[in-house]
């Protein structure tokens, strides 16, 4: 069974950055396109980006107009999102996302929402 857990949540001031990490154990990293999701308090959870098995082909939603940056270290087994000029509406719990899916990119299942595997989430909070 994979399991993915988050790292690099907590308490930033607007303007400041944050990276995220999701490791994954179970399986090499390399069999799964990953992506990162956020929910807000009272919203549903929305998509924010994915990345393919390899690194190749990378996906952001276009509310983030460039802040965020998605990357991994299959190596290491781990997945970051690099989040710059932090804002208090980033306010969110953010998720971790994996899917097995070999054709194409691998990553529509995950930008469609509906990944294999999810981490349990880790909180950043952002204070004005």
């Amino acid at each position: 069974q994979v399991q993915l857990v988050e790292s690099g949540g907590g308490l930033a001031q607007a303007g400041e950055s944050l990276r995220l990490s999701c490791t994954v154990s179970g399986r090499a990293l390399s069999n799964y396109a990953m992506g990162w999701f956020r929910q807000a308090p009272g919203k549903e959870r929305e998509f924010l980006s994915a990345i393919s098995r390899f690194g190749t082909a990378t996906y952001y939603a276009d509310s983030l107009k460039g802040r965020f940056t998605i990357s991994r270290d299959n190596a290491k087994n781990t997945v970051y999102l690099q989040m710059n000029s932090l804002k208090p509406e980033d306010t969110a719990v953010y998720f971790c996302a994996a899917d097995g899916t070999v054709s194409g990119t691998g990553t529509g299942a995950i930008r469609r929402g509906e990944p294999d595997f999810w981490g349990q989430g880790t909180q950043v909070t952002v204070s004005s």
